[in-house]
């Protein structure tokens, strides 16, 4: 009976590789569920101990498993240090990679969100206009909602995207960067109203 158990369990486990190799993007816990005849608890359960398998360096494998708590979802990956091999059997070309402006833009919105454009540029000590466009065509920021402020001007937070981009499977798994916080003198200038925004923003999500 024992054997039988396990059996199962492995099974279950092969089926939820499968279908993620597949899909090639973010597959609901629920779907999973559904289509296994499990419970949503269970789905995870079985994808945290593949994400642990997979991690293993002993195991020797090039993919990665990446759990995304907040949205429900798990996605199947390739690591980052195979991304070389990948393009090149693959005839992917290396263009695309983010400039160094939009990096800091990225991490600005990264560690400080949600945050205004006016609060970007403050930081970087420029206009930041065109590398902000550029990570929402991309989707790795969107809008969030607005502050309470004159001119109602936007709030920007980071994506479900930049996580999978940069492997992460949620915001507390960023590295520290101290020098990427908010200077004191915008903490006392929108502080609060960001704050305020930010829940609003998250029961009202808006689209850019």
């Amino acid at each position: 009976m024992e054997e039988q158990g396990i059996s199962i369990v492995n099974n279950l486990k092969a089926a939820i590789e499968a279908i993620l190799f597949a899909a090639g993007h973010p597959v609901k816990y629920e779907r999973i569920a559904d289509v296994l005849g499990i419970s949503v608890k269970d789905v995870k359960a079985l994808t945290e101990h593949l994400a642990e398998v997979y991690a293993d360096e002993e195991n020797g494998s090039g993919l990665m498993l990446l759990n995304y708590e907040e949205s429900g979802t798990c996605q199947l990956c390739t690591k980052e240090q195979y991304a070389p091999y990948i393009r090149e059997a693959l005839g992917i070309r290396k263009g695309g990679n983010l400039s160094p402006s939009s990096l800091e833009v990225l991490a600005i919105v990264a560690y400080n969100q949600p945050v205004t454009r006016s609060f970007i540029d403050q930081v970087r000590g420029t206009d930041s206009s065109y590398a902000t466009t550029s990570l929402i065509d991309k989707e790795l920021i969107e809008a969030c909602g607005t502050l309470d402020a004159p001119g109602r001007p936007k709030l920007y937070r980071t994506t479900e995207k930049f996580l999978r981009v940069f492997g992460l499977t949620s915001l507390e798994e960023l590295p520290v960067a101290e020098h990427l916080v908010m200077p004191e003198d915008a903490k006392e200038l929108t502080e609060e109203q960001i704050a305020e925004a930010a829940e609003n923003a998250a029961e009202k999500p808006t689209e850019e």
